[in-house]
């Protein structure tokens, strides 16, 4: 499977879009701070993730959510 996910910063309001095979482990290297963009927000939590059976949709779904009416739907649906 992969998974779209959406993780929420615990020092304040910051929120990350990924995408990935293994999210306890994507997600365990967002709080490790190996991942340079979230190093200085961690700890991190997830908020939601969708898991798709295919890579290309997978991805495709990440891209669309990292736009403005994407962040529009993620805030009001997800």
């Amino acid at each position: 499977m992969h998974y779209v996910y959406i993780i929420k910063s615990q020092v304040g309001d910051h929120y990350y879009t990924g995408c990935t095979e293994n999210i306890e482990t994507r997600v365990r290297n967002h709080n490790e701070g190996s991942v340079p963009h979230t190093a200085k927000y961690k700890p991190w939590i997830i908020k939601t993730y969708l898991a798709f059976a295919d890579k290309q949709q997978a991805i495709n779904f990440e891209k669309y959510l990292k736009t403005a009416s994407g962040r529009a739907f993620a805030k009001k649906r997800l």
